[in-house]
């Protein structure tokens, strides 16, 4: 269908009425013939995606990257970011790490203000409709931060119809609008962006960035919308922003993480590795649990270890860290009956990193009860876990292989989300002990 440009060089003079008037235009020239399908319009959700990508702009502006601004950590982001990372001297990794993003920033405010441009830019704001528009008519409201001039915002409108149902003549349609400018025209404009979002529809924010509380827009989205969306994955400083996913929970806002749904299959063989009713009386028996992670992010590791200690009733009583080449660490726990249980978390370099950042490697989880039959290992199906297994332990340890899901990717996790918005009671639990843990930090 059309796509139609609005140049608003105003952002405090922003007409709603101009934007909806261009989407009315498009849907009249759509449903104005005959033997036209007839488009359904947006009627199951309303839904802002806050998409800043800030590290393949500046890759793309210093010359390192020509792919589209998507987010995706595929092979074109992470050979561009070994590119800029051997041209300035830094550790080379393929991940945005705290000083590859800052070396980046550093070489980016040297560039001339005429270059200080991203030709692909427009590229973001359609690259979710198949995974998520598909099956239902929404509204999807993009946010897209620029880097440079604030000069205002523009605003791009368009509808896209990916799907016919089977012996129907009608199609399912998703309307798209997306604005662009500085973080601070953005800022601006917030009132706008929720004026935007369809009234007695489900609203979703989908924030591909690091929640900041402190940010207007942030806050006035957590306030206008039913649940904001989170991948903590690409968090730059999980245990931090960790604690201020738990802090706005704690205020009623309801907080979903897409990286909690990628733990699902190392929960269920878990689960299923204690099910037997001899092993489950042995799980009291556990008092020691090693989780290694892929180097990078340790957020999936501290998720799992809050949703296992949230299981077994588990209290932190202390976190250290040792660093290192794993940077190494130790969380200890008072069980029931004062029985102390010791957990280490350790970054494992990998010879290839996955698109997802940090992906469990391994967990073992033993005993020094001799006579307790509660050892288990659990090996990820692609990256193995020798260290675990290398480990030693006087018990024979049930060993099993978890294989991930299909498609962890974000866009497929995003779309499973939107069908089960309800508050999730576990992750809730879990992240809970999580921050607890966090807070005692050395």
């Amino acid at each position: 269908m059309a796509t139609t440009i609005v140049a608003l060089q105003k952002p405090k003079d922003i007409s709603l009425d101009e934007i909806e008037g261009e989407l009315s235009k498009i849907w009249l020239s759509q449903n104005g013939g005959k033997a036209s399908p007839v488009a359904t319009r947006a009627a199951t959700f309303s839904m802002v995606v806050y998409e800043p990508e800030e590290f393949q702009q500046l890759l793309g502006a210093l010359g390192f990257y020509d792919g589209a601004i998507d987010g995706v950590h595929g092979p074109i982001t992470r050979n561009g970011i070994k590119e800029a990372q051997k041209a300035y001297g830094i550790s080379i990794t393929g991940r945005v790490d705290q000083e590859t993003l800052d070396k980046l920033r550093e070489e980016f405010a040297k560039q001339p203000a005429d270059r200080q441009e991203v030709s692909n830019l427009n590229a973001r704001g359609f690259s979710i409709a198949d995974a998520i528009a598909t099956q239902n008519p929404c509204r999807i409201i993009t946010l897209c931060p620029t880097m440079g001039e604030d000069t205002g915002v523009t605003a791009q409108v368009s509808a896209y119809c990916p799907i016919q149902k089977k012996n129907s003549s009608s199609l399912i349609c998703c309307e798209y609008i997306t604005l662009r400018g500085t973080k601070e025209a953005l800022e601006r404009v917030s009132d706008v962006v929720t004026s935007l979002m369809i009234p007695d529809l489900p609203k979703f924010v989908w924030w591909k960035a690091t929640p900041n509380p402190e940010q207007e827009l942030f806050r006035n989205l957590c306030d206008f919308s039913n649940c904001i969306i989170v991948d903590s994955c690409y968090f730059s400083d999980p245990e931090s922003e960790l604690l201020k996913i738990q802090k706005s929970i704690d205020k009623e806002i309801y907080i979903a993480d897409l990286n909690w749904h990628r733990l699902s299959a190392w929960q269920e063989l878990a689960a299923a590795a204690y099910d037997p009713p001899e092993r489950r009386a042995s799980l009291g028996e556990i008092d020691s649990i090693t989780l290694d992670y892929e180097k990078g992010n340790a957020a999936q590791a501290l998720l799992y270890l809050g949703w296992f200690a949230s299981r077994l009733n588990w209290e932190p009583i202390s976190f250290t860290e040792e660093g290192g080449d794993y940077e190494l660490k130790y969380v200890k726990f008072k069980g029931p009956k004062d029985r102390e249980i010791v957990a280490e978390l350790a970054a494992i370099p990998t010879a290839d990193f996955g698109e997802i950042p940090g992906d469990l490697v391994g967990v073992r989880l033993t005993s020094s009860n001799p006579n307790a039959d509660c050892c288990t290992i659990l090996c990820s199906e692609t990256t193995g876990c020798m260290r675990l297994e290398a480990g030693g332990s006087a018990q024979s340890c049930r060993t099993e292989q978890v294989s991930a899901l299909t498609d962890q990717k974000a866009e497929s996790l995003m779309a499973q989300q939107l069908q089960r918005w309800g508050r999730d009671v576990l992750f809730e639990e879990s992240l809970a002990v999580t921050a607890e843990m966090l807070k005692l930090r050395s």
